[in-house]
């Protein structure tokens, strides 16, 4: 097919005109034109918000299958494919893993909760059975590639998820205490969990709602990086948060300070600081 040949983009019937304009301005508050390529695709990842309360309700037999078929259509580097994901439905071991995710008790909720993990296990398998030694595992840059691969892979099972009318929110706090999540599961060596996934239906009284972000020129940078605006693009984004917090009886707090506050000490790291130790616990001799 020729550029001249290419179709034009989706147009945009009337209500989808408005619904367009709607999730764009719930996501960013400012005066962003909602011009644009549209389709359900699109509409469906504009209009994600973290679910923190689930339904008890059972997920459809071939859901989580159909879930990590999504998550395997992610891009992979080098087509090494290091993740794997663990899927516990077991009520106590939720319970268990509740407690070593900071207590949150949407993971003890939640019908399905997912552990996405870095996996070299099989990269270590292989060099095995090929009487190989893989000393280029010993360095930062292959984690690394575990660590986008799995990512990737979960952002995939995250959309389809949405798509299929559930509910979804990511649990950073899997790597607060990673050896005893790996105790949990049953982890080989070389292998990490990274963060978890609650899945489920969303329970509809106590409703989520699409959460402001920072502008998109906070974000996108035309050719190379603009940092001379970034002070006032930031200052311009903290009276937005503090009313989408406001609206939803949270407490109200700017960007500026909850960001550094996530970061200001050691103790905020909520024991991440050890990290190294805990991936060469793993099997991970990062250099």
């Amino acid at each position: 097919m020729n550029l001249v040949d290419q179709p034009d983009p989706p147009k945009v019937a009337g209500g989808e005109a408005e619904r367009q304009t709607e999730l764009i301005r719930l996501r960013y508050r400012d005066d962003m034109a909602a011009d644009g390529p549209w389709n359900e695709v699109i509409a469906t990842i504009l209009s994600h918000r973290s679910v923190r309360a689930f339904l008890p309700t059972k997920l459809p037999a071939g859901t989580l299958e159909r879930l990590v078929a999504a998550a395997s259509a992610a891009s992979t580097s080098s087509n090494l494919q290091t993740w794997s994901v663990v899927a516990i439905e077991d009520q106590a071991r939720k319970d268990r893993l509740a407690i070593l995710g900071a207590e949150q008790k949407f993971i003890s909720q939640c019908p399905l909760f997912l552990v996405w993990c870095v996996d070299h296990s099989r990269l270590h398998l292989a060099g095995a059975e090929r009487q190989m030694t893989l000393g280029g595992l010993d360095y930062l840059e292959p984690f690394m590639v575990g660590v986008v691969d799995a990512a990737l892979a979960a952002q995939n099972a995250a959309i389809a998820a949405e798509s299929l009318g559930l509910g979804f929110v990511y649990i950073g706090a899997m790597r607060n205490r990673p050896e005893d999540v790996a105790a949990e599961l049953g982890l080989p060596s070389g292998v990490m969990g990274l963060f978890g996934m609650c899945v489920g239906y969303a329970d509809p009284t106590r409703p989520a709602d699409i959460k402001v972000r920072l502008p998109q020129n906070a974000v996108l940078h035309r050719e190379q990086y603009h940092a001379d605006s970034m002070p006032e693009v930031i200052a311009a984004y903290d009276p937005r948060l503090v009313e989408f917090q406001r609206e939803q009886a949270m407490r109200e707090t700017p960007w500026t300070k909850l960001a550094t506050e996530r970061v200001k000490d050691i103790e905020a790291l909520r024991g991440r600081d050890r990290m190294r130790q805990a991936l060469n616990n793993l099997g991970f001799p990062i250099r």
